[in-house]
């Protein structure tokens, strides 16, 4: 049985714009081919990327975290000419279907895809390179070691976002045992907020969404 937030979602859903044949497809052999599909941004998040990347117009931005590619592809969309985005995905037994996956966009050219460890591809950018925003969206045990080693990298009056940062409303559930990646996401949520180099909100869209200013 739908509940009113099914309800509302379609409605949402029906009202904006839609996210295009390709990345639908992409977003169906997601669910029928991977596990957690879940993971995949989806319609509306992939929708208010793009958004986000037209009102920031950055040059550059660097993706922790691909998946099966759909955020890549959506925050690809909304650069603007001569843009470029870097995208890190971990597991390498998703290469050939984010490759393929990629491959089938015309925004696809304008995404590098590293494969291996965030922490160690970025140790290996040059120690100069800067983006203008940042989608962190990989281990949640590892968020504050991503905030720490890419905000050097952030040009000043950049972003970072940070996704699933209400991790399914475990950040307030009383009197549970807390798993490693909910602790995870505490402490990074605990570390942005009394971070004064940034200004910060978090949008309580599906897992949540933290915006981050890094100010000039």
């Amino acid at each position: 049985m739908r509940d009113e937030e099914d309800e509302l979602e379609d409605y949402i859903l029906s009202h904006i714009d839609a996210e295009g044949e390709q990345l639908a497809r992409l977003d169906r052999d997601t669910h029928l081919f991977h596990l957690r599909p879940r993971m995949c941004s989806g319609h509306l998040q992939g929708r208010l990327l793009k958004m986000f990347v037209r009102m920031i117009a950055p040059r550059r931005i660097l993706e922790l975290g691909t998946f099966t590619g759909y955020s890549a592809l959506c925050l690809a969309e909304g650069l603007p000419e001569g843009g470029e985005l870097h995208t890190v995905e971990i597991d390498d037994e998703l290469e050939d279907f984010i490759r393929t996956h990629l491959s089938q966009s015309p925004h696809g050219s304008n995404i590098t895809l590293h494969i291996g460890d965030a922490r160690q591809v970025l140790s290996e950018f040059d120690t100069d390179a800067t983006f203008d925003l940042v989608f962190i969206d990989a281990n949640k045990r590892q968020y504050c070691e991503y905030y720490d080693l890419v905000f050097d990298h952030v040009s000043p009056g950049g972003f970072i976002i940070a996704d699933n940062t209400l991790w399914d409303g475990k950040v307030v559930e009383p009197g549970k045992k807390i798993d490693a990646q909910t602790q995870g996401i505490l402490d990074f949520n605990d570390r942005v907020a009394a971070d004064p180099r940034v200004e910060k909100v978090i949008l309580p869209l599906r897992d949540g969404l933290t915006l981050i200013y890094k100010k000039p």
